[in-house]
């Protein structure tokens, strides 16, 4: 982690409060399409499955729309993404979502990167998720 970047914060997103009050993960990423949180439920709820490509591909949809959040909030590719601020959540359950499906089928290197990256974003985040 670069101790010497910015910590980036995304700002409040409305979907999360849905998720949090029992609303169909499905309806929610409907509703709110650029949701990394509803990407994220949906990934997750499938891994459990065991839907490991339905899961990967939740999570690849979480974790590109959780970058382009990142971007729009400042973040340059680099730089702490810390777990206790709510709103980096849905962003940071993608990317450890798409390294869980990754290790699934077989895809090391990317399992491997979104581990990392992971870390790199805050090991607060890897520790409460793994």
């Amino acid at each position: 982690m670069d101790l010497l970047a910015p910590r980036t914060l995304l700002p409040v997103d409305p979907a999360t409060a849905e998720l949090e009050g029992g609303a169909d993960p499905v309806q929610v990423a409907t509703a709110h399409p650029t949701s990394s949180a509803a990407w994220a439920a949906l990934a997750e709820e499938a891994l459990g499955r065991g839907f490991w490509i339905e899961g990967y591909a939740y999570a690849r949809t979480g974790y590109h729309r959780g970058l382009d959040a990142l971007r729009k909030a400042g973040w340059r590719g680099t730089g702490p993404v810390p777990w206790s601020h709510g709103p980096n959540q849905g962003f940071l359950r993608a990317l450890h979502a798409l390294a869980v499906a990754a290790a699934a089928i077989d895809e090391v290197d990317e399992a491997a990167r979104c581990s990392t990256f992971l870390n790199d974003c805050d090991p607060a985040a890897a520790a409460a998720l793994a």
